[in-house]
């Protein structure tokens, strides 16, 4: 199965760029996580809502122009099932997606950034303490299960450009950098660390500096997979030219069978 993660910074903008008929038809994945879809159904185009090869489920932000989830999972993919939040979590930014696929579980996930204020700030820590706990409930039940998406958090120095110049920014705050530490220490592999432990590799760019001509940039999109399972995974890659947002798309394949 191929899976691909892209926070898109606006499904409708690249839309319009030509960029996700682009992306889809190069990489073909058989199920795409989307981030920041920053729409309501009902204000997307007839492709967005009825292509022909994807059926397709959206988790919108109650906040019009927000945040926002989305999965296309193929239409051949059978005995599929999507969900959204978390229990004891109101998730009226419509951050978390999942889709059930046989014995696996994948999640498409928008962590807060945390950046608007202090009360942003500790709801976002607040975030990673309730998600982790609810992925270790499903991995508990015995489910296969894989979480991907923009975390919003560079873990180490390696995940970004300019470490010393941020090493009090948002986005690489210790609290941050640990609590991801935690999730690996509870098992879960952030595949392309696993496989590439000293591959430099960007996920986002500022925009207004044009960070990416110089890649000057932040590793924040992951792919975690249970521990358990990890020698499923195939490959793993950062799909760095292809353009349309800020962010560029992150693929795995994994062997489920």
């Amino acid at each position: 199965m191929k899976i691909a993660s892209w926070n898109v910074n606006g499904i409708r903008a690249v839309e319009r760029k030509g960029a996700l008929d682009e992306f889809l038809q190069k990489y073909d994945p058989d199920v795409f996580l989307i981030q920041e879809i920053k729409a309501r159904k009902d204000q997307l185009s007839r492709e967005l809502i009825a292509h022909p090869e994807y059926q397709q489920f959206y988790h919108s932000a109650v906040k019009p122009g927000y945040a926002g989830t989305g999965i296309w999972a193929k239409k051949q993919v059978s005995n599929s099932e999507f969900h959204v939040g978390m229990p004891d979590f109101d998730d009226d930014e419509g951050r978390i997606s999942r889709i059930e696929i046989g014995e696996w579980t994948i999640f498409g996930v928008y962590f807060p950034n945390g950046g608007k204020s202090p009360e942003a700030w500790k709801g976002k820590l607040v975030f990673y303490e309730k998600f982790l706990a609810y992925v270790n409930e499903f991995r508990s039940e015995g489910r296969k299960v894989v979480w991907a998406g923009d975390v919003n958090c560079a873990h180490e120095e390696i995940d970004i450009a300019r470490p010393k110049e941020n090493e009090n920014s948002i986005g690489f705050l210790p609290q941050e950098r640990d609590w991801i530490s935690k999730a690996i220490a509870n098992d879960w592999v952030d595949a392309f660390r696993e496989i590439y432990p000293e591959k430099i590799v960007y996920s986002w760019w500022h925009v207004i500096s044009r960070a990416r001509e110089r890649n000057v940039g932040w590793r924040i999109d992951y792919f975690f997979i249970d521990k358990k399972y990890f020698s499923r995974v195939k490959e793993i890659s950062y799909l760095n030219q292809q353009m349309g947002s800020d962010h560029c798309p992150v693929m795995i394949k994994i062997e489920t069978d």
